[in-house]
């Protein structure tokens, strides 16, 4: 059951527009309706954050100006805080996406206990869209394949990605995304992890995979290139706090282990 605001009570307040939100020193804004000036009849409870209630409120439900920055810029938030933010902006990416209903094309409203988009009209609740995309991090032997991703403009190579199809397993698509992108194909698949992607609406869910045969051929329409690094030698990565480099960072401590054990075997007795 979500709260109404007491207007004086302390809280951590998340102002979205969009992919971006509002910060103040580079944290989510503490304190009272009141002393922020917010709209309290337009909050609504997503959270606790260490103890205090968590509001999230549309920039379009405010009257005054903010100075909003990227969700990106929050990767460096410790995870419970990052997922909130994310919560937050996919929950406004629902309202302001879909105002119409699809069935009969009544207007809809939020509804907060189901915390969905529910048509006046026919009464239909259109829940938030989740687009599941599978990561995939690829090793051969004690390398990583890393690509650069069209859409990557500043040199970041990063593992991986692509949406899900209608059909599919998650095993699949990973291995269909692999080949369409580097022309390679893979083995061992293995699951990794998940994280909530708000650019707007993602879920990420994190493999990684071995290398089997054929050689490297981009695709050249959603990556720009591709290849085979040491751990040595690794080139500008994904930033910290996206799964991407959790899991880069996690093949290189398998690899650095796999070395020094080769390097230093342990030493066994006989029977």
């Amino acid at each position: 059951m979500f709260k109404k605001y007491d207007a004086e009570r302390e809280a951590y307040w998340c102002v979205v527009s969009g992919n971006d939100i509002w910060l103040e020193d580079d944290k989510i804004p503490l304190g009272s309706a009141s002393s922020l000036k917010l709209p309290v009849l337009s909050a609504v409870y997503i959270g606790k954050y260490r103890g205090k209630p968590f509001y999230w409120l549309n920039d379009s439900d405010c009257e005054q100006v903010f100075e909003f920055v990227s969700l990106r810029s929050c990767l460096h938030f410790e995870q419970e805080l990052f997922l909130l933010v994310s919560k937050a902006i996919q929950y406004s990416h629902m309202t302001q996406t879909m105002r119409f209903c699809p069935q009969c094309g009544g207007r809809n409203s939020l509804n907060l206990n189901h915390m969905a988009m529910q048509c006046g009209e026919c009464r239909t609740l259109h829940y938030p869209r989740i687009f599941p995309c599978v990561i995939v991090a690829i090793r051969r032997e004690d390398q990583i394949l890393l690509a650069q991703h069209a859409r990557h403009r500043d040199g970041m190579y990063t593992v991986i990605a692509g949406f899900l199809e209608v059909g599919e397993t998650l095993e699949q698509c990973v291995e269909r995304e692999v080949k369409e992108e580097t022309g390679l194909s893979i083995k061992n698949i293995r699951y990794f992890g998940s994280q909530p992607w708000a650019f707007p609406s993602s879920m990420m869910m994190a493999f990684f995979a071995e290398y089997c045969s054929g050689n490297i051929t981009p695709d050249y329409a959603e990556i720009n290139n591709a290849d085979w690094f040491n751990i040595g030698d690794l080139p500008t990565l994904a930033p910290k706090g996206t799964i991407a480099r959790e899991m880069i960072e996690t093949m290189v401590e398998e690899i650095n282990g796999r070395q020094q054990k080769e390097k230093n075997p342990p030493r066994g007795g006989g029977k």
